[in-house]
């Protein structure tokens, strides 16, 4: 829904196949001009990736930072087939600008040391990557730091007192900037984009498979249309014969 249903749309009508609503503009459901044998279901991108993980759906469009989060094993339980070139967001370890001796993870784990020891808890860290965020961690050694997990705006988190540091997405920057939290250098835990993903435990007999291949022979036409140019000039014999040779498709 919302702002990734419009880039979806205008992405497969690029394609050749136009999304259009079973019930008015305010629907939940969709089909897929030439290919009958899909039914689209328009849900959030978090319900997406749910969907996904449950084998609910065959195919789905959401990002690659949901689909890790709601799925850590993800290769055992989803295929990302095609980025698709929209939806970029960055999940990313932010801390206030006012830590101005802290500017990567190294020194993000000597502050949690030292606020353990100061203050007799953990710092705690603001976001709805729960398990993004225990990995990333993990792998930088910290552990002396708590997750409080985010239900509404992570980026208000410090500022509210909810935590010290948070994790979350963004695509410029500006909000986390304009919320006094900068981006630790080394603080990218993943950048994202919009995927084509397949479910691995749906059930995908013969028509499925059969209209997923015609969907994704679609895509890829698409993608080589896209890098694809056409040329037209008037060529004499020898010229063709030279053109020819470089190995270029002459008409």
């Amino acid at each position: 829904k919302g702002r990734l249903q419009e880039q979806a749309s205008a992405y497969f009508a690029d394609a050749g196949m136009a999304l259009k609503s079973s019930a008015g503009a305010r629907g939940y459901r969709a089909t897929v001009a030439g290919l009958p044998g899909i039914d689209v279901m328009l849900l959030s991108a978090s319900e997406i990736a749910a969907a996904l993980v449950a084998g609910d759906v065959h195919l789905g469009i959401t990002g690659e930072d949901l689909l890790r989060e709601t799925a850590p094993e993800l290769e055992s339980r989803i295929a990302l087939l095609h980025p698709l070139g929209f939806g970029f967001a960055n999940v990313v370890v932010a801390v206030p600008q006012a830590w101005i001796d802290v500017a990567s993870m190294a020194d993000l784990d000597d502050v949690c040391a030292a606020f353990a020891h100061r203050h007799r808890r953990r710092l705690r860290v603001a976001t709805k990557y729960t398990h993004l965020t225990r990995g990333f961690f993990a792998r930088a050694g910290i552990s002396d730091y708590r997750i409080v997990e985010s239900a509404g705006a992570t980026e208000g988190a410090p500022t509210a007192g909810t935590a010290e540091v948070i994790v979350d997405i963004t695509s410029t920057g500006a909000t986390l900037a304009a919320n006094g939290l900068k981006v630790l250098d080394d603080g990218t835990i993943l950048e994202s984009q919009a995927h084509l993903a397949a479910s691995l435990s749906a059930d995908w007999d013969e028509a499925a498979r059969s209209t997923a291949k015609a969907l994704l022979s679609r895509i890829g036409a698409r993608e080589r249309a896209k890098a694809s140019h056409v040329l037209r000039v008037r060529l004499d014999g020898d010229a063709r014969k030279a053109i020819a040779a470089l190995g270029f498709k002459v008409l």
